[in-house]
């Protein structure tokens, strides 16, 4: 399956789960209007964002009525200001109504993704550090979210346990430090396509790892001091190993850590904590 496809597949399944929670086996209040009523609603944004969510909200409203008529009026990624429409919807009142809180929630949800990221991008801006994400994210809805993040000019991580080699705090606790080179080395033998990172919570960590080549360094909970002296350390030894930062990375504290040298910020925020965006459907007719 191609990407474009593993999309759609992935935009069809979150429509349908959410449809069947919401709607269940009959939307009993917008029954109560005749079948015949047709017209056409817009959705809008009431407040300045990035948007996103587009093809899974669509598909919502495919979910729902495969007759319904669907109208984008802005796409992924543009920047929205407050009361301007990104998509008009046609066909039957009854259909409309049954698959507005679902296309709405995806909407707020991603759009709420999409914008804090793009907050924290331009907290960077003029640093050559970039903005992860990581598997901190709502259950089943990662792919989305992920998305999201690239909407807001953010990088993806690793989709999951099964693409990247991160070798944390908590693997390392079973390994000795003598034994690093060792892990590094099979890790690389079993997993040969893909990257593998390291984690380091301490400066003296990091500079034991420089001279065993790991694909990036992951700086833990270190202050930008701290990840200056592993800059400097790195730097001195000419290997050009990427070092990404985590750990208490707010939108305040961004810039100062990304001046210390970071290559990125792997920030859980943009998923975990980003609020929602608010939107709305209204009726044209």
């Amino acid at each position: 399956m191609n990407p474009q496809e593993t999309w759609r597949a992935v935009v069809r399944e979150a429509a349908a789960r959410a449809v069947g929670e919401d709607v269940g086996p009959m939307d009993v209040t917008s029954r109560l209007i005749p079948p015949e009523r047709e017209g056409t609603a817009v959705l809008l944004t009431r407040e300045p964002c990035v948007l996103a969510g587009m093809d899974v909200a669509e598909a919502v409203f495919r979910e729902v009525d495969g007759k319904l008529k669907w109208k984008p009026l802005a796409k992924d990624g543009d920047r929205l200001s407050a009361g301007e429409g990104v998509a008009e919807v046609s066909g039957s009142a009854r259909s409309i109504l049954s698959g507005e809180r679902c296309a709405l929630n995806f909407l707020q949800r991603l759009s709420g993704v999409a914008t804090r990221t793009a907050e924290f991008v331009k907290a960077v801006d003029g640093t050559k550090a970039k903005i992860l994400d990581t598997r901190k994210t709502t259950p089943g809805l990662r792919a989305l979210e992920k998305h999201a993040v690239r909407c807001g000019g953010g990088v993806s991580h690793r989709m999951g346990l099964y693409d990247a080699v991160l070798i944390k705090e908590n693997h390392l606790a079973w390994v000795p430090d003598e034994e690093l080179h060792d892990l590094i080395r099979r890790a690389r033998e079993q997993n040969p396509d893909l990257p593998v990172i390291v984690e380091a919570d301490r400066v003296a960590l990091a500079r034991k790892l420089l001279p065993l080549h790991p694909d990036r360094i992951l700086v833990d909970n270190m202050t930008p001091e701290q990840i200056r002296e592993v800059v400097q350390e790195r730097d001195r030894s000419g290997r050009k190993i990427p070092l990404e930062v985590s750990g208490g990375i707010t939108l305040e504290r961004a810039r100062g850590f990304a001046q210390a040298g970071a290559d990125f910020l792997s920030v859980g925020a943009i998923t975990h904590s980003a609020g929602a965006i608010d939107f709305a459907l209204d009726w044209k007719n």
